[in-house]
């Protein structure tokens, strides 16, 4: 085996003094050459599909070791410069974890380049450092390099109601994915930095777009970063050919790009549709109806973010144990199935199988305990999840350990509002019940006498235009131009109007950033409306 070994005989040691593998040994050991074995295999197909042609491009994995924690695995990584396809395993570096070569490859004769590990390797370390990765792809396929050229000028991708974006880990179909762009540099390691403060800035995000240039992608094994990259340049490839054929793939509807066009402040070309678009004009007539979202419209998104998902997490192990029985957690815990047997079908990364009630009471309840915790960490949008935390938070709202929070703009324009006749109605991802204690225990008082109803996703996905055509189905107006809907979400605002609604985002401290260009009106507080 022609190895030039850098630590041929020191044993490799972690921070804290365990022992992880005696170099040598652990070099020629089966986890070790499985692992460069099958990166070897991986290039040669990722050179097939496109992403690692003229040597461009890299991938890097940890070996897989039981007796090993990750963070002190040792890393496989191909070298640079380097006809992707042709690689051999002797041809890998090893890295220890801490990013210095424990092995390297020796020297080939001419035309072969004197070996060389990978110019990404400062980027891959960053994916393990600050994501627990166990692998990390980076790639130039075309579609990641075109995909950033659509909008020279976005620092985001953006696509949503796309089958294959159940395949990025922490999304469903109707999820938005976003992905963070930056740009390109002449040499790879300058990308280090950018690379770092976009994961820091995207928590949620598994890939990052170099303008111009390609992804880098990672994931907590080989298997999930290979899925998501697949996943990636399928979906950059669908908004290529949507884009192609004037659809907007950004929109859940993926109906015809708007073309906006107005006069600049110097008189000339189109402008951003937000110019001008606060709350209403003077004279246009006041909705019969306003839809309220509550997270980053009535209500800081911190509040649910940090008060009120962590104490559903905290409680919901005790919560369930102490009402097992009762019918409505019994209620409950049959949706919970349902949603795991779902995910489990669908791939979802981190989902446990909950056993049968004959298995005893602990064992569903800490199976549904650690489903309900990724759920939440995901923030997924699940009828299953919200009832739930619902019923979590009214014993905390009847403690007293819970209090509802509300910017301090809406109790004044609820009772405006409904002065002048306007019905209020609120719809939330959260359970009606959620809805109800936030509104009927704030330092305002009980604000739900000013209020006409609430709606949650029983009548549909927030993001489906057909969910707002349930809900002016349900109200006493003859058209839905009548009601006016208030979101920070673009998706949903979208989707409101293509069902005819009237709509204005809401623009809050904390919230998201918004698509530029995106056409709708915007409020900084509800005294606007």
């Amino acid at each position: 085996m022609a190895f030039a070994s850098v630590a041929a005989v020191a044993p490799l040691v972690a921070g804290n003094g365990m022992k992880m593998a005696t170099t040598q040994a652990y070099l020629e050991s089966k986890p070790v050459q499985e692992a460069k074995a099958l990166l070897t295999e991986l290039c040669r197909q990722f050179y097939h599909l496109g992403w690692v042609g003229g040597t461009g491009g890299s991938i890097t994995l940890k070996v897989h070791d039981d007796s090993i924690p990750k963070p002190h695995q040792i890393i496989i990584m191909s070298p640079s410069g380097v006809q992707k396809e042709r690689m051999l395993s002797e041809d890998m570096y090893v890295l220890s974890p801490d990013g210095s070569t424990v092995s390297a490859p020796s020297p080939k004769p001419y035309p072969h380049k004197p070996p060389k590990c990978s110019d990404c390797g400062p980027l891959f370390m960053k994916a393990y450092q600050m994501r627990n990765a166990g692998a990390v792809i980076h790639s130039h396929g075309m579609e990641s390099c075109l995909v950033t050229m659509m909008n020279p000028t976005s620092k985001e991708f953006r696509i949503t109601h796309m089958e294959m974006i159940k395949g990025i880990q922490g999304h469903g179909y109707y999820d938005e994915l976003v992905v963070p762009i930056i740009e390109n540099s002449a040499h790879e390691r300058d990308l280090t930095d950018s690379l770092a403060a976009a994961m820091e800035a995207y928590p949620k995000t598994t890939a990052v777009l170099v303008r111009n240039h390609g992804i880098y992608v990672w994931g907590d094994s080989w298997i999930s970063a290979k899925t998501q990259a697949e996943c990636y340049h399928y979906l950059f490839d669908a908004a290529i050919k949507l884009n192609q054929m004037g659809l907007d793939w950004s929109t859940p509807t993926h109906g015809p790009i708007k073309r906006i066009q107005g006069l600049s402040r110097s008189g000339e070309g189109a402008v951003s549709a937000k110019v001008g678009t606060s709350g209403f004009n003077p004279g246009e007539p006041m909705p019969r109806c306003i839809v309220l979202d509550i997270e980053g419209t009535t209500t800081p998104i911190s509040f649910v973010t940090d008060v009120l998902f962590p104490y559903a997490r905290d409680n919901v192990g005790r919560h369930l144990s102490s009402t097992y029985d009762s019918p409505e957690t019994q209620d409950d815990i049959k949706l919970l199935r349902a949603q795991v047997q779902e995910d489990l079908e669908a791939g979802i990364v981190g989902v446990v199988p909950v056993p049968s009630n004959d298995e005893g009471k602990e064992e569903v309840v800490a199976a549904l305990v650690a489903n309900v915790e990724a759920m939440i960490k995901a923030d997924r949008k699940i009828t299953a999840l919200k009832q739930l935390q619902g019923h979590v938070w009214r014993t905390g709202f009847l403690n007293n350990e819970l209090e509802g929070v509300v910017f301090e703009d809406v109790p004044e324009a609820l009772k405006r509002w409904h002065s002048s006749g306007i019905k209020v109605y609120i719809y939330s991802s959260g359970s009606r019940l959620a809805q109800r204690l936030i509104f009927g225990n704030t330092k305002y008082g009980d604000l739900r006498k000013y209020l006409c109803g609430f709606f949650d996703t029983a009548v549909g996905n927030k993001r489906e235009t057909r969910s707002y055509v349930e809900i002016f189905q349900s109200m006493g107006v003859d058209n839905p131009s009548e009601i006016l809907f208030v979101t920070d979400v673009y998706q949903e605002a979208t989707a409101a109007k293509a069902a005819g609604l009237e709509v204005i985002i809401s623009v809050r401290p904390g919230n998201g950033p918004l698509p530029e260009n995106h056409g709708f009106k915007t409020v900084n507080s509800f005294s606007e409306i």
